[in-house]
């Protein structure tokens, strides 16, 4: 390969590049836009849920029930209803996600020693989300009954409050959350979605950018120069790979800066793993351009190409390994999965090349192999 003649190739797409402005926005205004919009947007915790309570019984016991949700961080009190006709309209409208009704005698039956049930009715729609809240009620109903039962064997048994609770749970479970210790889905979703730019945009744009010459007819210039197929290829690729190279930079930063997602990886390892799944994603890029015709056509094929099998089978919003039957052999055909446990595996569990190493060659793999058919796929030939 001649350097020189790659560096022409190379420079000429530069010009083509900076000359659009559209495309130009496209190459570094957009992912920093998708990051942001969708940073935000992709909010999977649930917490601050509305709600509202109908108290029957109006008593110190009740108040007490009621206000242990009004302190929880999980919920969002929106006031008292006094008809229980008022509660559907209530949910219907998405003005509460959840109505507690505490029934009459509530504190009586609970002095007498008798069972008192409190209804509770959640939206559910959504069901995760419905099952998140169902968990958190249950969890604070399960903290009160167990405080008024221990209230109880504590004036029984003329015990210490704190001797009657650890008789009511003589084995406490402690749960510590590693890597994410804060439970916050903004740490998790930030490099995702960092893979989720870079799965889509460097292809786009390789696709886009080498179509783009099919369409102009400048195409031709290539098929009657000295230029070689190896030179065409490795010169188009090297404005696109050094716009993504950018990108993976503005993107980190967004990430650990605007999102808050702590960085623990070794910051070498991860910006070199990072290009090689650029490397990859080009070269789907590349091998699309080699097969349409129109910038039309290669916008829809990589869009197909590139985003479901990102969102579906990368473990994006759930593991790959809860997938059944064949979608979880199907997860490790698409390149984003294994970057997606680079990146989280850098960003929140601290691990690096000796962990993630097999990862990487994968990606260097697939890099190889796609650009071997883009090779092929390529001729000096103009087709009919």
């Amino acid at each position: 390969m001649n350097l020189r003649r790659i560096a022409a190739v190379a420079s000429k797409e530069w010009r083509e590049i900076t000359r659009d402005r559209m495309f130009l926005i496209l190459a570094f205004l957009i992912p920093f836009v998708w990051m942001l919009v969708f940073g935000y947007g992709m909010v999977l915790d649930v917490e601050n849920i509305p709600y509202a309570v109908l108290d029957y019984d109006r008593s110190e016991l009740s108040r007490d029930y009621l206000h242990r949700f009004e302190q929880s961080r999980y919920f969002d009190f929106r006031g008292a209803v006094r008809d229980e006709r008022d509660i559907e309209g209530l949910l219907a409208g998405g003005s509460v996600r959840a109505v507690i009704i505490v029934p009459e005698k509530f504190q009586e039956r609970l002095v007498e020693g008798s069972a008192a049930s409190v209804k509770t009715l959640v939206e559910g729609i959504i069901p995760l989300r419905s099952d998140i809240i169902k968990g958190y009620i249950i969890a604070i109903n399960a903290a009160f009954s167990r405080d008024m039962v221990a209230q109880y064997v504590a004036r029984v048994r003329h015990l210490p409050l704190e001797q009657a609770q650890a008789l009511m749970e003589p084995v406490r479970l402690e749960v510590r959350y590693l890597y994410n210790q804060a439970v916050k889905s903004a740490w998790t979703m930030a490099p995702s979605l960092m893979m989720m730019v870079l799965s889509l945009f460097p292809p786009l744009l390789t696709a886009l950018g080498i179509v783009r010459e099919k369409e102009r007819g400048s195409i031709y210039n290539i098929y009657s120069s000295t230029v070689t197929r190896h030179e065409f290829v490795v010169g188009k690729l090297l404005p696109y790979t050094l716009i993504s190279v950018i990108n993976i930079l503005v993107l980190w930063s967004m990430a650990v800066f605007l999102f808050g997602a702590p960085f623990k990886g070794d910051p070498l390892f991860f910006f070199v793993a990072s290009v090689v799944f650029v490397l990859c994603t080009t070269g789907i890029g590349l091998v699309v351009s080699m097969l349409v015709k129109t910038q039309q056509a290669a916008l829809i094929i990589t869009l197909l190409v590139s985003l479901i099998p990102t969102i579906n089978y990368s473990g994006m919003f759930f593991p790959a390994s809860s997938l059944t039957g064949g979608a979880q052999v199907f997860s490790y055909l698409f390149p984003a999965k294994y970057y997606t446990e680079i990146v989280r595996g850098s960003f929140l569990k601290g691990v690096g090349f000796d962990v993630l190493w097999q990862d990487v060659l994968i990606l260097a793999v697939y890099a190889v192999i796609l650009r071997m058919v883009a090779f092929f796929l390529l001729t000096k030939r103009p087709r009919a």
